[in-house]
């Protein structure tokens, strides 16, 4: 399991949409379980993500919580810079 939390000067919704096309059914495949503006839950291949992310003065704070998809979550991370 991975915890970790990236800024990134994204609003929040664009996070969250950018995170549902990366490993949503166009991406990855996960099946998208919740999403809102601040917030998405993935599961699928036996395991899932879960992102939250909030505004913080001009950055955006995005934390994630990962289970069997943690590279795939690294490599989301860099695609927010």
């Amino acid at each position: 399991m991975l915890n970790i939390e990236a800024k990134t000067k994204l609003k929040p919704e664009e996070v969250i949409k950018r995170a549902v096309d990366f490993f949503g059914p166009k991406g990855l495949k996960l099946s998208v379980k919740q999403q809102s503006p601040d917030c998405a839950y993935f599961e699928g291949g036996g395991g899932g993500v879960d992102i939250t992310a909030c505004a913080d003065g001009k950055q955006t704070s995005v934390d994630f919580t990962s289970t069997e998809w943690d590279n795939q979550v690294k490599e989301f991370i860099g695609t927010l810079r």
